[in-house]
């Protein structure tokens, strides 16, 4: 008989969920309401989406061990910026407000720091 292991995640996914827990804890103290996490689509994923205000924020989360290959803010490339924009049209899409939107991201470096960027792009 075989015995199925459960599976584990790979390192990195756990610290980009530990990213993410970290970001969103960050956001509701300085004020933000959650709306919604990880909004997938065949787009791509939106990490958080919450209220700041009256705008709705779609809110980018990277996080970075070191700067050795760029800063987690260097890494949201153009493309990726295309693939958000296109996942918050079908986000929007199946949510229909009239708020303004807003997106920022919050780039988490290895050592803890959080660089929250409103109207990142």
């Amino acid at each position: 008989m075989l015995f199925s292991h459960p599976k584990t995640k790979a390192d990195h996914l756990i610290r980009g969920e530990s990213a993410e827990e970290q970001a969103h804890n960050f956001l509701i103290n300085e004020g933000l309401k959650p709306v919604a996490r990880n909004f997938r689509c065949k787009q791509g994923e939106l990490d958080l989406i919450m209220l700041d205000g009256q705008a709705l924020v779609i809110i980018e989360v990277r996080f970075r061990k070191s700067d050795r290959y760029g800063s987690a803010v260097e890494s949201i490339t153009p493309s990726k910026q295309s693939r958000i924009i296109a996942a918050t049209h079908i986000y929007l899409s199946t949510k229909k407000t009239d708020r303004p939107i807003r997106f920022d991201v919050v780039a988490i470096s290895g050592n803890g720091q959080i660089n929250w960027i409103k109207n990142a792009f």
